[in-house]
């Protein structure tokens, strides 16, 4: 054996840094585990909503159609599941708990929501506060003020921004929904842009909770996508409009992330030129004979090219996609930290 060549062979291989290798096992396994889990188990929930006649009407279908909802709560449920499981394997940050319990929290009230009516400014001020147990963990680097009278603005400014950006994303979430899969699909461009972003910068510590609830999130949405099989509800939109908020509250991508929040913005202003010009309720469309699809106004953003265009639901949804995906990547690609 020629023992030079073996040297030569070893002094080539490339040293792996134990650290970094155990986070990329991290990451692959908070999200491929609950992908998995969530797309075995779907099914099963699938039959047992629609057995307990857990059902709402497809409204964007030529036939009546049923379809299961509640979708959101195995989400959370295998989420915590698999973060139950992998912390035998791996020590995640508090910052993940915390995320944790702040998502489950807003899909308590999605829950809620959907049981009782317990009025909107109540709604928003518990969710609000609710929040809360992310201040200390958000990152403050965005902004910096000076000490006035010995008192630090940036606390100020944290105990504001880090609830309300929260709150704010999980109805911009909650509201920019209506066709099969957009919703969660949506959901799934903006929180893996958060992830692509933070890959980037080389920090993902603290977001191992995202990472595995977007894992699950994928797997709901094979069953979400056109034609659905299953709706997630309030407790999915408001848990996983939580998700995104605490993601970004946490990275510190106060800027990136309300870039990446843009159609959803734009949809929530324009549902606030609604209500102000008073014009008449409609909360759904309908499907016309050849499928494409006859929207009431133009006043919210998902109707805007359905209105004008003739265009089926899985066309105007991904027109919706398209359109998230380009803010995405601006987000995404933004110079700087945040």
């Amino acid at each position: 054996m020629d023992l030079k060549k073996v040297t030569n062979n070893r002094d080539n291989m490339i040293e792996l840094n134990p650290l970094l290798t155990r986070q990329n096992i991290m990451v692959v396994s908070t999200f491929i585990v609950p992908l998995i889990a969530t797309i075995i188990t779907m099914p099963y929930f699938i039959r047992k909503l629609t057995e307990k006649g857990i059902v709402v009407k497809d409204y964007y279908k030529k036939d009546e159609t049923m379809v299961p909802s509640g979708g959101g709560l195995p989400i959370l449920l295998i989420t915590m599941a698999s973060l139950s499981i992998l912390s035998l394997f791996f020590k995640f940050t508090v910052e993940n708990y915390a995320a944790m319990m702040v998502i489950a929290t807003f899909g308590l009230f999605g829950i809620l929501d959907d049981l009782i009516d317990i009025g909107r400014l109540s709604k928003l001020l518990l969710m609000y506060y609710c929040a809360y147990t992310l201040i200390q963990y958000a990152c403050p680097a965005t902004f910096s003020f000076p000490l006035v009278l010995g008192i630090d603005p940036t606390l100020i400014y944290m105990q504001f921004i880090v609830p309300t950006y929260v709150l704010v994303a999980s109805n911009l979430v909650n509201m920019h929904s209506g066709y099969n899969g957009l919703s969660s699909g949506l959901s799934l461009i903006v929180l893996i842009s958060i992830i692509a972003r933070s890959v980037l910068l080389g920090d993902l510590e603290n977001i191992a909770v995202i990472i595995c609830i977007t894992g699950a999130t994928l797997g709901f949405y094979l069953y979400d996508r056109y034609p659905s099989q299953i709706f997630w509800g309030n407790v999915g939109s408001l848990a996983i409009g939580a998700t995104i908020g605490a993601a970004i509250v946490i990275q510190g991508f106060v800027i990136s992330g309300f870039i990446m929040l843009i159609p959803h913005t734009v949809n929530f202003l324009m549902y606030v030129y609604w209500k102000a010009k008073k014009f008449p309720a409609a909360k759904f469309g309908r499907a016309r004979e050849d499928g494409t699809l006859e929207v009431p106004n133009n006043l919210t953003l998902k109707w805007v090219l359905p209105y004008y265009y003739r265009m089926t639901e899985r066309q105007a949804t991904y027109a919706m996609f398209l359109i998230t995906g380009i803010f995405c990547l601006i987000g995404i690609m933004l110079p700087g930290v945040h």
